[in-house]
């Protein structure tokens, strides 16, 4: 199952998290609060310009958005890790899953896309409503360096102090979970899965995550 871009409404996102929110496990951002970080975002953006949005995950394989035109390209001074637990979607509150998060240090090569200006605000109001849930990311402008030349860009980090945060996992904790851990949306498997074809269709590679997954397959 994928997020489609209709799916994303303020009652879908309380209703498929209601659970947990009961529950003491997780507590959503309001809309409001969600549309006030999208605006601080946009405050920086003149009038008129489109606005690029970087992808290192599902972003880049169902972007769910409307875009003029995508490129491949890097980021610097984060990486691309499995670094905060997911409980809902892709887990379970007794079998957490993990999601992957760009956290500080190295570089990340990943998928861009460019969002026409006019479009830009109601795009990323659903992109808003997809990453920024519970607070466990953190939107910032980043540098994409590209073969077509660099791109200021949007993107979402690890926030470091959230509850959700993991930390530096060894691979071998990672694809433990990675194996075993499903939900509604699917398993943590077939997020790594697609995100490595993705990469590979882009003629990318990522040592970290093929390294995980050869651990996975171990696990069966």
């Amino acid at each position: 199952m994928s997020i489609k871009r209709e799916d994303l409404t303020p009652d879908w996102v309380e209703k498929r998290f209601a659970h947990l929110k009961a529950a003491g496990l997780y507590e959503p951002l309001s809309e409001e609060e969600r549309t006030e970080s999208l605006e601080r975002m946009l405050a920086g953006v003149p009038k008129g310009e489109d606005v690029w949005l970087f992808g290192y995950g599902s972003l880049m394989w169902n972007p769910t958005v409307y875009y003029k035109d995508c490129r491949a390209g890097r980021v610097y001074g984060y990486h691309r890790s499995f670094c905060f637990w997911i409980q809902s979607g892709r887990g379970t509150p007794e079998m957490p899953g993990l999601m992957l998060g760009l956290d500080r240090g190295g570089s990340c090569l990943g998928q861009a896309f460019r969002i026409r200006a006019r479009e830009a605000r109601h795009e990323l109001t659903l992109i808003w409503r997809r990453e920024m849930i519970g607070g466990a990311y953190r939107p910032r402008w980043i540098t994409l360096h590209s073969p077509q030349g660099n791109a200021r860009a949007i993107t979402f980090v690890v926030n470091r102090g959230h509850r959700q945060y993991a930390g530096a996992l060894t691979p071998e904790v990672t694809a433990h979970h990675i194996a075993r851990a499903e939900g509604w949306l699917g398993s943590c498997r077939s997020y790594l899965e697609n995100t490595l074809s993705h990469l590979g269709g882009l003629g990318l590679s990522d040592s970290y995550l093929e390294h995980v997954h050869r651990l996975v397959q171990c696990e069966e």
